[in-house]
Parts: C-alpha cells; sequence; structure tokens
C-alpha cells in the first residue's frame, strides 16, 4: 500500500545512490569554493567535475575493509580522480559531508512534503464549501450536543492543516544548515569563507556554530513537525471512522467496486483507511521521540544518532508523504450521508434544542435553575423511552410555552445564523 500513495521521487531520495550522489555533491561544492579562493587550479576543477564518480558495488568492496562508509565513498571517488584526487576532501571531516548531505536529503524531502500540504489543504477548502449549509450534529464527550454543519467540521480540519503547513515550512527552513567545518567545528584546516560558497552553492545556510556535527535538536524540531501532521491526520481520520459507525453512520470511505470488508460477514465496509491512518501515526510519532533522544551525545560528538537516523529520517518523510496523500484520497472519496445527518440530529423529538428551550423559559420568568431543572426532566426521558422531547415538552405543564414557540426553539436555522461570518475568517 505505501507504493499506491507515497511519491516514487520521495523514496529515491532516501536510496543509497542518491544518498552518495548528495556526499558527491558536498564534495564538489567544496572544491569549486577552493577553486574559487585560487586553491583548486580551473584545468583541476574542470577535470574534478567530469570525472568525479562512485559505485556502490566497489564502495562495498572498500567498507568491507575500511569499516566506514564515507572513508569507502571517499576512497572510491578518488579512483576516478587520480592525481586530482590530492584536491578532494580537505580540511574536512566525515561529518561534514553527511550532516550537509542529509541538510540536502531533508529539503528534497520536504518541498513533497509541502506540495501534499497544499494539496490536502485544496481539497478540504472545495469539502468546506460543498458542505458549507449540511446540518450535522455537534458531539462533545461524543455525544450530541448542539447543531452545526458538516462544512464547519471541514473548516475545522482546513484550520488545522494550514497551521501544519506554516509549522512545516518553518522546520524545514530552520534545518536548511550545513556545515563545512572541520573536526570540533573550529576550522583548524579550512577557512570559514570555504563553508560560506559551498552553502551557497548547495542552497543551505552555514550553521552559526557546529561541533563536528551539526546540533540535533535542529532534526527533533523536525521531525516533532512531521509528527504533529500525523497526529493531525490522525485526529481527522478518528473523526471519519466514528462517523462510519453503524449507530451513526453520517460519512464513510468510499468502497470501490468488488472490495470486500470481511472474510466472515459479507455486510462489512470498515474504515480501514482511517484505521491504518491512526496506527501509523503511532509510528512517526516514535521516530520523534527517537529524534529526542538523539540530541544529547558525548562531547563534541559521537555517533550514537547516526544509527537512529538512517531509519527515522527515511521512514517519517516516506510515512508522512503516504499519510497526506492517502488521507486526501479518503477525503476526496468521502459518502457523505446527509439525511442521516439530518435525522441524527433530530434524534430523540430535538434534544440538541435544549439550551434554546432553557433559555426561553428564562426568558418567560422562571430562573435558571427552574428553566435548566424542567429541560432536563423532559430530555432525559426523551432519552430513557426512547421518545420526543418535543411531545415531552408540549405535554409538560411547567414548561411556560406555546407550540409555536417550543417549535421556535426547535428550529436549527437560528444556530446556523453566524456561519457567514465563520467562512469570511477564511476568505470562503
Amino acid at each position: 500500500m505505501i507504493e499506491r500513495y507515497a511519491r516514487e521521487e520521495m523514496k529515491q531520495i532516501w536510496e543509497l545512490e542518491k544518498k552518495f550522489q548528495y556526499y558527491l555533491d558536498v564534495e564538489l561544492a567544496v572544491c569549486e569554493a577552493y577553486n574559487t579562493l585560487g586553491i583548486i587550479p580551473d584545468d583541476a576543477i574542470k577535470r574534478i567535475k567530469e570525472n568525479a564518480s562512485f559505485s556502490l558495488k566497489r564502495i562495498d568492496e572498500i567498507e568491507a575493509v575500511v569499516n566506514h562508509d564515507v572513508i569507502a565513498f571517499l576512497t572510491n571517488v578518488n579512483e576516478s580522480l587520480k592525481d586530482d584526487a590530492q584536491y578532494m576532501h580537505m580540511g574536512l571531516t566525515s561529518s561534514d559531508v553527511i550532516d550537509t548531505a542529509l541538510a540536502i536529503q531533508i529539503q528534497a524531502a520536504s518541498e513533497i512534503i509541502k506540495t501534499d500540504l497544499k494539496n490536502l489543504i485544496l481539497v478540504l477548502k472545495d469539502m468546506a464549501k460543498k458542505y458549507k449549509k449540511t446540518l450535522c450534529i455537534g458531539r462533545s464527550h461524543g455525544i450530541q450536543a448542539e447543531p452545526m454543519t458538516f462544512g464547519i467540521k471541514m473548516l475545522n480540519w482546513l484550520d488545522i492543516f494550514e497551521r501544519m503547513l506554516y509549522r512545516f515550512e518553518n522546520a524545514s527552513e530552520e534545518i536548511r544548515i550545513g556545515q563545512i567545518s572541520g573536526p570540533v567545528g573550529t576550522y583548524s584546516n579550512i577557512d570559514p569563507k570555504i563553508e560560506e560558497l559551498a552553502c551557497k552553492t548547495l542552497k543551505l545556510k552555514p550553521a552559526r556554530i557546529s561541533t563536528q556535527i551539526i546540533a540535533r535538536d535542529f532534526h527533533a524540531h523536525y521531525l516533532q513537525t512531521l509528527a504533529l501532521i500525523a497526529s493531525a491526520i490522525e485526529q481527522c481520520a478518528t473523526e471519519i471512522r466514528h462517523l462510519q459507525r453503524t449507530e451513526v453512520n453520517e460519512a464513510e470511505e468510499g468502497f470501490k467496486q468488488g472490495q470486500k470488508g470481511s472474510s466472515a460477514m459479507p455486510h462489512k465496509k470498515n474504515p480501514i483507511s482511517s484505521e491504518n491512518l491512526c496506527g501509523l501515526a503511532r509510528v512517526v510519532r516514535a521516530n520523534s521521540l527517537a529524534s529526542m533522544e538523539n540530541i544529547s551525545l558525548w562531547h563534541e560528538r559521537d555517533i550514537s544518532h547516526s544509527s537512529v537516523e538512517r531509519i527515522i529520517f527515511p521512514d517519517s518523510t516516506i510515512l508522512v508523504d503516504y499519510m497526506l496523500n492517502r488521507f486526501k484520497n479518503t477525503v476526496e472519496n468521502l459518502v457523505i450521508k446527509e439525511s442521516n445527518m439530518y435525522n441524527n440530529a433530530h434524534s430523540f423529538g430535538g434534544i440538541i434544542f435544549s439550551q434554546k428551550v432553557m433559555l426561553k423559559l428564562i426568558e418567560k420568568g422562571l430562573t435558571r435553575e427552574e428553566a435548566y431543572e424542567i429541560v432536563q426532566r423532559n430530555a432525559h426521558k426523551a432519552f430513557n423511552t426512547n421518545g420526543s422531547f418535543k411531545d415531552n415538552l408540549i405535554s409538560d405543564k411547567a414548561v411556560i410555552l406555546t407550540s409555536k414557540e417550543i417549535d421556535e426553539c426547535l428550529d436549527y436555522e437560528s444556530y446556523l445564523k453566524n456561519i457567514d461570518k465563520i467562512y469570511q475568517k477564511f476568505g470562503l
């Protein structure tokens, strides 16, 4: 299923071939910086850019001996450069290459996720406009509360994901940093100007300071933002699951021709997409926790974070890409049961209008406590006997309202009088 919804280009970003190409991009950017400063001759930089190459097979062969992937990569690249190999990796340490390349990977992944978020936002806007006047019941504690519209529900989702886009854009910009600062980050054998020039070529910002690695709170913040996106998807997917329950039956996931819901019960149509998304959100959040554990390293650096990041960055970005696309597909194909929404809103003879009745009784001269007790008694009677709140009110002599006044209280239109004002806040 991942292949069905995740973009191929997202997966490619994290493949070994692409990772080492990013490593090479960093090394070449550094060489170009040295050339700009007159340290690498023009003819040499031309040959380096033409000849620098690597082979995954050869890297594996070398790594089997040296037990160090960056050294294996550099050794293989140097084999392609021959005499020009003297200019490769001058003054750098492995983390300069790894962390700067990771920053490029993250930026590439971020562009895809930003597009996913923007596409989802467009779908939610369309849903909000389409169902602006569709009456449904609002619920608190899972219990019927007061009337609202399904469009308002969609506006709430829209608001959430517009915030997610804003946060994610900030987080991805914050982590758009590279470093070319050498061992323990002191530029001991490299001019800081090299870092500035190389990062400019790579479309990154130079780290303000680094300790041989870029501080891992940057990475934790980024992954926390992905976890927030996943959690927002889970929030909405949980709502869909509740609305699809047989007892509610107000919306359901699309069910294609030939699809089956159960090996034993042919009648079943299950919210499998939403359930899948809720489960995957747990994985993304767990990865976020792992990124928090990566912040505390020994002294200026160790590599305990490295093994973790080789899992959590590909997994989290691929999963969030998948989740956003699958959620968008789920929302686009939701079956909205407007008549069931209307019927549910009028169940038990309109108990959801209880506040209006109470306020009307207060307006007629009863104390709030007296009005509350009368309305609660009639509402609970309707609940407990599967009866009618309206009929109970009409037959209760303590309810000093005419039938017309009761009908006016049970009219949902008055509850929706400010819907347009809410929509105006969204420019809709």
